[in-house]
């Protein structure tokens, strides 16, 4: 398994499959064909179907420089090795191919082809967090020490450049306001909402906050702001809007934080590992669903969770996610992503309370219901894998 580094990473909205890793993909070819007339730029799938709301061509546009590019746009053609395929073609002035790549972006901004999937080296030996909990119940460690066990020295520097990110982000969001691009004509709303939870009791007002937060980082991300994956540009809102709740209303320190943030980016791993985090290969439940498991692990953690407890936050997260589709109007990352993210926030924050409720044991693993998610992804038909073709959707076209 990868380094957490990958789950947890600073990048540009709406989101990381259809435009950090088509800009990523563009410029790998540009600096391999420098000389190139023209680009023409072939999208498959679901990349074609969603991507002029997802703003693909224009990352793409933005990392090919001031060369003219040609967009050809096949969403007949769902490619056999991932949805969101592509294919750059370099072009002399004649008009002939003078080079060519086929790549696809696979998820949280990474990129793979037939021949090669881009990989950092194996940093983890065990995958699944059955393993994982067997061998720091033995050793008597907890999930981030065998983080801290496994990654570089600079683990904690980089969580807390990425904690100071997501608070920022919240911040910019809080006080934001106007019209999110894209032809929806939705308002942010986070400032509003942040101001109206004053106006609630405060048995209330904390879970009101927590709205506010999740809408100011995803209303940031829909706009092509700076964000942090978590695991997704489109799922972003969740774990940062419940770790400020924490900090802000609950006092939890900076350190036990960005040492949840760990735990929170194992459970992560652990997906991405064995199922997928890429929202048009198994729908919303890979992003959404892998974004509450984040936060729910991460608040049973600073609680004073024990790791089954921890766990079973995990297992119920997911579980309670199965099945979510990935279906957003106009092919943007807005409705219903944006609400989604507050109300997965919440669920994280409920399913931790459940969790320490419990002592733990419960019959179904969360290796489990990752498998289980995987599977149910693969028989969701394409309509709900971020083509906008089926579902809410079809409302824009009414």
């Amino acid at each position: 398994m990868e380094s957490i580094k990958l789950i947890l990473k600073k990048g540009y909205g709406p989101s990381s499959s259809h435009t950090m890793g088509p800009h990523r993909a563009a410029t790998i070819f540009r600096q391999r064909t420098p000389k190139a007339a023209k680009y023409r730029v072939t999208l498959y799938g679901s990349l074609a179907a969603t991507g002029k709301g997802h703003r693909t061509d224009v990352a793409i546009q933005v990392a090919l420089q001031s060369v003219p590019v040609e967009f050809v746009w096949r969403a007949d053609i769902v490619p056999e090795f991932h949805t969101n395929g592509m294919l750059f073609e370099a072009l002399d002035s004649n008009g002939g191919v003078t080079d060519s790549w086929k790549i696809y972006s696979v998820g949280g901004g990474l990129l793979a082809n037939e021949e090669s999937r881009e990989e950092a080296k194996p940093v983890y030996e065990l995958s699944h967090i059955t393993d994982i909990l067997k061998y720091i119940e033995k050793e008597g460690l907890t999930f981030w020490e065998y983080v801290e066990m496994h990654e570089d020295d600079d683990i904690w520097e980089y969580l807390q450049e990425m904690w100071q990110t997501m608070q920022q982000t919240i911040e910019d969001g809080l006080s934001a306001e106007g019209v999110i691009p894209g032809g929806l004509h939705l308002r942010s709303k986070a400032r509003q909402y942040y101001v109206r939870a004053s106006s609630y009791k405060a048995s209330l007002q904390g879970r009101c906050l927590v709205i506010a937060y999740a809408l100011a980082t995803s209303e940031r991300n829909a706009v092509g702001s700076p964000i942090v994956t978590a695991p997704t540009c489109g799922a972003s809102g969740v774990l940062p809007a419940v770790l400020y709740h924490l900090k802000k209303n609950h006092g939890f320190n900076d350190r036990d934080i960005i040492r949840a943030m760990a735990t929170a980016a194992l459970f992560a791993n652990v997906i991405k590992t064995n199922a997928s985090i890429s929202g048009a290969e198994v729908g919303c439940q890979g992003e959404v669903g892998s974004a509450c498991v984040m936060a729910a692990v991460a608040a049973n953690q600073l609680f004073g969770g024990s790791p089954q407890q921890i766990e079973y936050a995990a297992e119920m997260a997911m579980e309670h996610n199965l099945g979510l589709t990935c279906d957003p109007l106009c092919g943007l990352v807005q409705i219903p992503c944006i609400e989604r993210n507050a109300m997965a926030a919440l669920r994280a924050l409920d399913i931790n309370m459940y969790a320490m409720m419990s002592d733990g044991k419960h019959i179904i693993t969360f290796d489990k219901v990752v498998e289980t998610m995987k599977k149910t992804g693969k028989d969701l038909p394409s309509l709900y894998k971020e083509t906008s073709l089926g579902g809410l959707a079809l409302l824009a076209n009414e």
